[in-house]
């Protein structure tokens, strides 16, 4: 496919996820690995490697910019991670943009995969044609976007949207991340779900696993809608203050379905204020490609305008990097030969539906048919 393309990587714990995404946001080709054990630099070496393999693969196609939805709190006008947890060691302080920008050639754009997800959503998903709305991501953690008219709001210290922190009646069966026990990720992530069903029946069990036994396992059912019903109160006490036409909700926890969803959006039109009682509660439509949509969308409107400096960490100082001084338009078809070699695994003939160990890059061809939802109730 010749033409213009963006990149869209999305940095978890267990995958690194990149996509090549045409101009209206439909994925082109994509291509997994597993995130590497000692994570740090080593991360952008991976997701620049599966970037050069993907547009080796496309003659004609023209890589413009890369975007990247990463865990962590972000500092966008730097393109570095202030802080991280050690789900991904040696991620905190790393200089996303500047090592990827030296990697692959072309501007990098940073921010973090909660609003990643929410940007893909709000252009080419469940958020399209909606002002203002609220994103909710139920996976490994919970987090929060905000968007107006189709852009991202970041408040005064960028902060906006974000939900781990919202105080619920409830003591949850593991830490938030922050390490409080009253915290909506204490009670309703992924891994506080399987730990409550540990708590409940002695057994511990992974999410998928415990939502293949909702029809028949009360100890599930409990689990599982009583998370869901606690989320769905917070969420109406946020919805009071932000007062958003619509609530989209996706990450892999929320690939459970109706069963997450149905008690979550009861509990919100409960204790919703009466103008709020009809609330909108939409899945997420990009499923797990949400992330990889909007950070590639991300980068592409970066080129005309690079994001304001919401930051919530100390700002960099020292030598400017490219993405400092103005995009530079060297395509990847050039550059790549001075960034990572792609002597490791072939990817040609692996696709991203194969099963099992991921032992090596995975790579999908896509006829820009448009976003595939995911599946599985955890995301990597």
């Amino acid at each position: 496919m010749a033409g213009t393309l963006y990149a869209g990587v999305d940095i978890g714990g267990t995958k690194i996820a990149v996509a090549l995404v045409s101009e209206e946001g439909r994925i082109v080709r994509q291509a997994r690995t597993p995130t590497p054990a000692g994570g740090g630099a080593a991360v952008p070496v991976a997701a620049a490697r599966l970037i050069a393999e993907l547009r080796a693969g496309l003659p004609g196609a023209t890589v413009a910019a890369v975007g990247v939805g990463s865990p962590g709190v972000i500092d966008r006008a730097a393109g570095r991670v202030v802080s991280a947890t050690d789900v991904l060691p040696g991620w905190a302080g790393m200089e996303v943009r500047a090592t990827l920008e030296e990697l692959t050639g072309v501007p990098v754009t940073v921010d973090n995969d909660v609003r990643a997800m929410a940007y893909g959503e709000a252009k080419a998903g469940a958020g399209a044609g909606f002002s203002r709305v609220l994103y909710v991501s139920v996976g490994t953690g919970i987090g929060g976007a905000l968007t107006r008219d189709g852009e991202l709001e970041y408040g005064a210290h960028g902060t906006a949207g974000e939900t781990a922190h919202l105080l619920v009646p409830a003591t949850g069966a593991i830490p938030c991340g922050c390490g409080r026990l009253d915290h909506l990720e204490a009670v309703a992530s992924g891994p506080a779900m399987a730990a409550a069903y540990a708590a409940r029946t002695g057994e511990r069990l992974p999410l998928p696993e415990i939502a293949a036994r909702l029809a028949d396992d009360p100890a599930a059912r409990d689990t599982v809608h009583g998370a869901a019903a606690l989320l769905g109160r917070a969420l109406a006490g946020l919805a009071a203050v932000l007062d958003p036409d619509a609530l989209v909700v996706g990450g892999g926890a929320a690939q459970i379905g109706p069963a997450f969803r149905t008690p979550l959006t009861e509990a919100l039109h409960a204790e919703a204020l009466p103008p709020l009682r009809a609330l909108p509660v939409l899945p997420a439509h990009l499923g797990t490609d949400a992330p990889l949509i909007g950070a590639a969308l991300q980068s592409k409107a970066a080129l005309t305008t690079r994001p304001a400096p919401h930051t919530t960490g100390p700002q960099t100082t020292g030598p400017q990097t490219a993405s400092q001084t103005g995009p530079r338009t060297t395509d990847l078809q050039t550059t790549s030969q001075t960034g990572p070699r792609t002597t490791g695994p072939q990817t040609a003939s692996q696709t991203a539906s194969q099963t099992g160990p991921q032992t090596g890059p995975q790579t999908t061809d896509r006829q820009a048919t448009g976003p595939r939802s995911g599946s599985g109730p955890e995301r990597g």
